[in-house]
């Protein structure tokens, strides 16, 4: 990138562990990206609550700066919320209100409208419409973690610490001791259609689990939820796990935007089995992980059994894990550079241009 920056970063969750009942996807990858930033010069200024220190009395978030008012700063950085009723659509002071949405309208209008301030949106849950202002204002760029984006959007995949690849032995994983054949971490926000097609059928035949947040459950008596599970439990859960299905919601399938949660697996040796309707299917997963029906779930299932351990298994884990390079956080700091290097000189010569 041609310039050092001050970005002031906007996100709602957590850079370290965080809560148990709390969703935050972000907490696998945000902190490693933010610190590969920091690493390349770059200074940055969080501009939403320290989550970590009120929340989770975690000193992590001591070691990073907050700033509750508004700070100078060179490009703001939003990690995109949108309304959620009951929870940051309701006024500020009432019971279960968070003011994720207000704070980043008040940083919107200070800094993109009446400053002019470069302004990157990273719309990480595909809730920015495509019609939306921002998308043509002159001083915003909008990211998408997918392989299609939006037309317009540019691509910033969510990130996998370059020493975790290279560290993944899998000899090793598949070595495991993996008493369960199937599980699944996450919550359920839009993946009822995925889950009843591929996940509940091999749940009626395999011993499972699923942890996360499921409230509506009524049509899956048979399937163990166990409700939200701590962060640093996934990875443990997963080591002991045969397979997963990559559940996602319609809006990530057809875009071909891929969750966090394949790495995770991945990384404790889990087999990841992807539904064929996910766009670039074929990026994420060998072709023998993709998956048409639940049936087709159910015999991939027993076939991982009949060869687990073996050097067939750890083959299947090493293919797995070479198509995550995709991810790699190296090549993920250097696409969102470019946006932001692209933003910021953008944003000198339209200064320029009004200096004139």
């Amino acid at each position: 990138m041609d310039l050092q920056v001050k970005i002031g970063y906007s996100f709602w969750g957590f850079l370290g562990n965080g809560i148990t009942n709390t969703p935050d996807g972000g907490r696998s990858h945000r902190r490693p990206l933010i610190d590969a930033l920091l690493g390349r010069g770059h200074e940055i200024v969080f501009l939403q609550t320290n989550r970590d220190r009120i929340e989770a009395g975690d000193a992590l978030g001591d070691h990073y700066a907050f700033d509750g008012g508004i700070p100078d700063i060179d490009l703001l950085f939003l990690e995109w919320r949108w309304p959620i009723e009951g929870r940051n659509t309701s006024p500020c002071g009432t019971v279960g209100h968070t003011c994720d949405l207000h704070r980043q309208a008040e940083l919107l209008k200070h800094y993109t409208v009446r400053r002019r301030t470069p302004t990157v949106i990273w719309d990480k849950d595909r809730q920015l419409r495509e019609d939306s202002i921002w998308r043509r204002t002159p001083n915003v760029m909008v990211c998408e973690a997918a392989l299609a984006p939006t037309p317009g959007a540019h691509r910033v995949l969510f990130p996998i610490d370059d020493a975790l690849l290279d560290g993944a032995d899998p000899v090793a994983l598949a070595g495991e001791d993996r008493r369960t054949p199937l599980g699944y971490a996450g919550n359920q926000y839009d993946r009822d259609d995925a889950f009843d097609r591929f996940f509940a059928p091999a749940a009626a035949r395999f011993e499972h689990w699923v942890g996360g947040k499921w409230t509506r459950t009524e049509c899956w008596p048979h399937v163990s939820f166990l409700g939200r599970i701590p962060f640093t439990d996934v990875s443990r859960l997963y080591n002991g796990t045969l397979a997963t299905v990559l559940l996602l919601p319609e809006r990530y399938a057809v875009a071909g935007q891929m969750t966090q949660r394949i790495f995770e697996a991945v990384l404790a040796g889990c087999l990841p089995l992807a539904p064929a309707g996910i766009k670039h299917v074929e990026r994420f997963v060998p072709e023998d992980l993709v998956v048409t029906t639940g049936t087709h779930v159910i015999r991939r299932i027993a076939a991982f059994q009949q060869i687990a351990g073996s050097q067939q298994h750890a083959e299947l884990i090493s293919d797995c894990l070479g198509r995550l390079e995709l991810f790699r956080l190296s090549r993920q700091a250097d696409a969102l550079e470019s946006v932001l290097d692209t933003a910021t000189n953008a944003g000198v010569a339209q200064r320029q241009a009004v200096a004139r």
